[in-house]
């Protein structure tokens, strides 16, 4: 499944429910307003698709070397580049991410979670309180020592101690960890447990790897429930 495909199916996900915390109308209008991916988020995106899948990463973005579009074979190199139809990344942010990359295979912990298992798999369910349809995609389910784990990759601005866990409450890391497991248990009937992989995005690229106990996911379910049963309030009025 295509990011195109996945961001067209009727359903609710995490990061739009996480504005429904402030009040309906924010939720509503960030559905109805999507926001332009800023460059850190383009960046995210294709630090995420080339650690996760290296194999078919080229196949949607294209390394922009340095074009003069001001001369003739410039315009013309330029023109094939924007007929590709692939994303652009550039050969200094490219070098970054391949960095990133090494840096995950260096840790034995992110790169055992990362680097094996299923990746980008999308889940639809009903949710079972107010039967609404929801959506989620796992970055990796895979198997550690036995168990087996939703696995979501973030980058990040430090992994010094007690940064991501501000990030876990900025950015609503509780409610995902939560929804990603009812959504992957209500498909498969498997208790899957949830880590995140942290990563910063500048040299040298530290990671951490941080497994949420019952009491995390716990309490992202009952925001899950909360935040579910306003969006299903206001829908029926």
């Amino acid at each position: 499944m295509t990011d195109k495909q996945y961001n067209e199916i009727p359903a609710v996900r995490r990061s739009a429910l996480w504005e429904i915390r402030k009040s309906p109308m924010h939720y509503k209008y960030a559905v109805e307003h999507p926001e332009e991916p800023t460059e850190a988020l383009r960046f995210g995106i294709a630090a995420h698709k080339y650690i996760l899948e290296p194999d078919t990463f080229f196949d949607e973005f294209v390394t922009v070397p340095k074009i003069d579009r001001r001369t003739k074979a410039g315009k013309e190199e330029w023109a094939e580049l924007l007929a590709s139809g692939k994303e652009f990344v550039t050969e200094s942010d490219m070098d970054t991410i391949r960095a990133m990359d090494a840096a995950i295979m260096a840790h034995p912990t992110a790169n055992a979670l990362l680097k094996t298992g299923r990746h980008e798999v999308a889940f639809q369910w009903l949710e079972g309180t107010t039967n609404e349809p929801c959506k989620c995609r796992a970055d990796c389910l895979t198997e550690y020592k036995g168990n087996k784990y939703i696995v979501d990759y973030k980058t990040t601005t430090s992994c010094e101690d007690g940064a991501f866990e501000r990030a876990c409450r900025s950015y609503g890391y509780k409610l995902q960890a939560a929804m990603y497991t009812d959504g992957v248990f209500n498909q498969t009937f498997e208790e899957y447990g949830f880590a995140f992989v942290a990563q910063e995005k500048k040299p040298p690229y530290a990671v951490r790897v941080y497994f949420c106990d019952p009491g995390f996911i716990e309490e992202g379910l009952e925001l899950f429930k909360s935040l579910i049963g306003t969006y299903h309030e206001c829908r029926l009025s």
